[in-house]
């Protein structure tokens, strides 16, 4: 098994082969080896099998519904054999066909109700928020679904914590007031949105949602922590966002307060990492030293983190997305990066409490496999697997050391972005979303097959 801790460091060496590409191809030979699922939902190599571990409208144990459009998720550990999975839904109250709350909120008792973050006046509550299910990886059956975090909107990625958390971000900046859908009155926010929860994972009913104020109100998109410092990085789906730190005062208590904080580039104050220009600002394989700033004011009233960032040296990046521990260093995509916009892959290495380096280890090419990268983890055996985000039909994409890509899974049923991939505690398990129209899979065969 390859050490995670080089993987990236191999990678960025072979960086003269692209990682990214555009093409979310429908006749890539890479791809070639899928089998046809006749079910219409996902095609797998062969040896590979999935069953169904949850889909938007089956009843859960709550009596609720699961929502619909699963994005974001981590698996845990039951402690009993059982594997618990966290998982997001990217909603907000104009959805309402995606998740049936609204109508069912008003007969809810008081003390669950009392738990949403945003009731909407009672008539609108925030629809976003995550499910809890439990699977049991022995009968390959879900046991127990229920709805633990409720109230809040377009809850999109996020991150596990080393303490056995998920960290739910909103993908949203949105204010007080009542809101218009298409010239009607659509919805009634009762707070601010644009904040990070948390979620543990050993819960077993509706958690009380409180936000993380201290961690930023931007358009969050995914979180990693450090698992020696507790410091937790956040990427922000903006096409101009910036690469954030949260250090707590009281790491593994995120709410006791901390420090939000920028990341810079030393030689380059307020660079533009995007590479959509003849003259690239960043250069595959190339670490530049960084240090962060710091946020006077973590919970503005008008979305201008990133502007007050930038204006003290910031750099920006476009549209960073998913996000991912990988050894001694963070590794999280850009989505319209690189000279095509279909892609880049950066990697942050801290050097020190106060710095570190970033490097472009990866960027968007012509023809090959990956388009639009999205959520992505490490895969047991080190390799990185990606969730493509485009278009056109999507899948997963393994990517060795030496950059070569692989399918591992392919939709071209339908036009849906893959979210949330994810790996059972034993690594056996691949768990992965489906978010239109809205599904989690659980993933088995011979992972052997796919290393390198």
């Amino acid at each position: 098994m390859l050490n995670r801790r080089h993987f990236l460091q191999s990678i960025a060496a072979a960086a003269v082969t692209p990682v990214i590409s555009t093409g979310c191809a429908t006749s890539n030979a890479a791809q070639a080896h899928l089998v046809p699922d006749p079910r219409k939902i996902f095609d797998l190599p062969p040896g590979f099998s999935y069953s169904i571990v949850s889909k938007v409208g089956m009843e859960m144990s709550d009596g609720l519904q699961v929502p619909g459009k699963h994005d974001g998720m981590a698996a845990f550990d039951g402690n009993d054999g059982r594997i618990r999975l966290v998982c997001n839904h990217e909603i907000q109250p104009e959805d309402t066909g995606a998740n049936p709350l609204r109508e069912r909120f008003p007969a809810l008792p008081e003390h669950v109700k009392a738990k949403f973050y945003d009731r909407g006046g009672d008539r609108t509550p925030g629809l976003g928020g995550t499910t809890t299910t439990i699977y049991n990886p022995a009968t390959g059956k879900t046991e127990k679904q229920f709805l633990s975090l409720g109230g809040t909107e377009l809850n999109c990625a996020g991150g596990p914590t080393p303490w056995g958390s998920w960290l739910s971000c909103e993908e949203c900046f949105e204010w007080a007031g009542d809101v218009e859908y298409f010239g009607r009155p659509a919805a009634r926010r009762d707070q601010w949105h644009g904040y990070v929860f948390e979620v543990p994972a050993a819960a077993n009913e509706l958690v009380e949602a409180k936000p993380i104020k201290g961690m930023g109100r931007f358009e969050h998109e995914a979180c990693a922590v450090d698992e020696v410092t507790g410091v937790v990085y956040m990427t922000e789906d903006r096409h101009h966002s910036l690469f954030y730190r949260y250090v707590p005062d009281k790491p593994g208590e995120l709410l006791a307060g901390g420090k939000l904080q920028a990341l810079a580039l030393d030689s380059k104050p307020s660079l533009a990492t995007h590479n959509w220009t003849a003259t690239p600002s960043m250069r595959l394989g190339e670490p530049v030293a960084a240090h962060w700033i710091d946020f006077s004011d973590p919970n503005p009233l008008e979305d201008t983190l990133r502007q007050s960032g930038v204006q003290r040296g910031a750099a920006t990046f476009a549209r960073g997305e998913g996000l991912c521990v990988a050894g001694d260093r963070f590794a999280f995509t850009c989505t319209n990066g690189g000279p095509s916009r279909l892609g880049q892959i950066f990697t942050y290495r801290p050097t020190s409490a106060d710095g570190g380096e970033l490097e472009l280890i990866a960027e968007s090419q012509r023809d090959s496999l990956l388009h639009n990268a999205d959520n992505l983890t490490m895969a047991p055996w080190g390799d990185l697997v990606v969730c493509e985000d485009t278009s056109g039909h999507c899948g997963l994409v393994g990517i060795r050391p030496d950059g070569t890509q692989y399918a591992i899974g392919n939709n071209p049923h339908s036009s849906s972005e893959m979210a949330g991939v994810c790996f059972s505690p034993d690594g056996e398990i691949m768990f992965v979303n489906i978010q239109f129209p809205g599904m989690t899979i659980a993933i088995t065969g011979g992972w052997s097959t796919l290393q390198s």
